[in-house]
């Protein structure tokens, strides 16, 4: 008999089973030694009047403001009765898609359809047009000190800006920096990354967009001629660093060049599993600063939802399926004792525990949309699932697993099989015994072993197996 241990490396779906790497790593999130839990969704708002597409928020002279924005509406948080309250007196019509940044006191809100959207933190009752001369854009960003803008119906390759520390002066001349640039080749603009730098992504095409001064204010460089983004929501900026979707995989650009995150590991799976007729408004991104993570949800070939985890430090992967319609960043306003009645009518029967960062005011916080809600990532352990790849001991029987689980316990099951081509079926899983030991039998050549942790873990580092060589007649 000999015993394998199987330390759970990196999920690589586009590899071969036969290459040692996992198969699968669902509703986990990849940490230096192995993967840690996710949690679930828990409700953070009431509903709104409309379902969400979007959660957003703000920070100004120490108060935090929450929004979401439905296809009809923007809406705002309220700390204590967890209410949405409309900001707009008559609503929008019909809208697909909001995008949104903080410039000062002000929250600027782009849909495509209306000008600029504008909120000012802290004091405003509505949002407005930012100004009368504000374009009808796509989407927003601020670039140093200037609010840029770009796709307009009609002008979809066209950036716009703003005069330099005034975001509402939109109209070029002598005394202004406002301006605006043609992009002319790469097709339309699907997004805008801000920073010390811009970066204008197109379908075929990604510019830098940098601060010269005058007479021409900006400087528009190309990154890139062939590539370029296919999703504005898979555009994401962490750290000077932004990640996006291409038409062949994910990537991230530093300003001067582009590079694959993603090719021959998971982009592969994921174009397997994406719906791509919901690809245009079905994707969202956002960064679990805490973790250090990249999350990108899409809609899959099923119906549902699923999360894509990427951790930056470790270049490592993972996924998980989620009820959640939209992911976003947050920044938590505070909760005192008497607001908790407004989530449970007792301490004791909260799901969230009383530790859990969105307890307290300024954090940032994953969070997102669900329905007409505002959720967060705080709830419950959703239940993941590691898969081996295929260990080839000759025809061979697993007889015993033990999963090795920091703070906790957990169950295997074992798919079999005798040819590589056979079908991939596992058997009933069998629960750890008080001793950590699994009860299994399962006859092949091939052994793939799926270990689901339990109890209020931490840590999934592996699984170790027993398996007796098997004679043949």
């Amino acid at each position: 008999m000999a015993k394998q241990r199987i330390i759970f490396g990196e999920w690589l779906p586009d590899q071969p089973g036969v290459t040692g790497a996992l198969s699968d790593a669902v509703n986990c999130y990849p940490v230096t030694n192995g993967y840690a839990p996710v949690l679930s969704e828990a409700d953070y708002s009431n509903a709104a009047a409309a379902n969400l597409l979007v959660s957003f928020a703000g920070k100004y002279n120490g108060t935090v403001s929450l929004f979401g924005g439905s296809a009809s509406n923007l809406y705002r948080y309220t700390p204590g009765s967890r209410a949405m309250t409309a900001l707009t007196t008559t609503g929008y019509s019909a809208i697909e898609y909001w995008d949104a940044v903080q410039y000062g006191a002000k929250i600027i809100a782009a849909n495509g359809s209306n000008k600029l959207q504008a909120y000012t933190l802290n004091s405003g009752t509505y949002f407005a047009d930012l100004a009368a001369a504000a374009p009808a854009a796509k989407y927003v960003t601020v670039v140093k000190d200037f609010v840029v803008a770009a796709n307009v119906t009609g002008e979809e390759n066209k950036v716009y800006w703003s005069d330099i520390n005034d975001e509402t002066d939109w109209t070029p001349g002598a005394a202004s920096q406002s301006d605006s640039q043609v992009i002319p080749d790469g097709g339309d603009i699907t997004g805008l990354s801000g920073g010390e730098f811009g970066l204008v992504f197109l379908e075929r095409a990604i510019y830098r967009m940098t601060y010269a001064g005058s007479p021409y204010f900006f400087q528009f460089d190309n990154i890139s001629r062939t590539l370029g983004c296919i999703s504005s929501g898979s555009i994401i900026n962490y750290g000077g660093i932004t990640y996006f979707l291409s038409d062949d995989g994910f990537y991230l650009c530093d300003g001067q060049s582009v590079k694959p995150i993603g090719i021959e590991r998971i982009d592969r799976w994921f174009f397997s599993k994406l719906d791509a007729a919901n690809l245009k408004n079905g994707i969202s991104s956002a960064v679990d600063a805490e973790k250090r993570i990249i999350i990108w949800l899409f809609p899959n070939q099923s119906g549902g939802k699923n999360l894509l985890f990427y951790n930056i430090n470790l270049n490592k992967w993972s996924y998980a399926e989620t009820t959640a319609t939209s992911v976003s960043y947050a920044m938590t306003p505070s909760v005192t004792l008497e607001d908790l009645d407004n989530f449970s009518a007792s301490i004791d029967a909260l799901t969230i525990s009383l530790d859990d960062r969105q307890w307290t005011g300024g954090q940032l916080l994953l969070a997102g949309t669900q329905g007409a809600k505002i959720i967060t990532f705080s709830g419950a352990y959703k239940q993941a699932a590691l898969t081996s790849g295929d260990i080839d001991m000759g025809r061979s029987v697993v007889t015993l697993a033990r999963p090795i689980v920091d703070d906790g316990s957990g169950s295997v099951a074992v798919a079999s099989r005798e040819l590589l081509d056979d079908a991939i079926t596992f058997g009933d899983a069998s629960v750890a015994d008080s001793e950590g030991r699994c009860g299994l039998r399962s006859a092949g050549r091939y052994h793939r072993v799926k270990t689901s942790p339990s109890g209020v873990w931490r840590t999934i580092v592996g699984v170790e197996v027993d398996i007796s060589g098997q004679g043949s007649r």
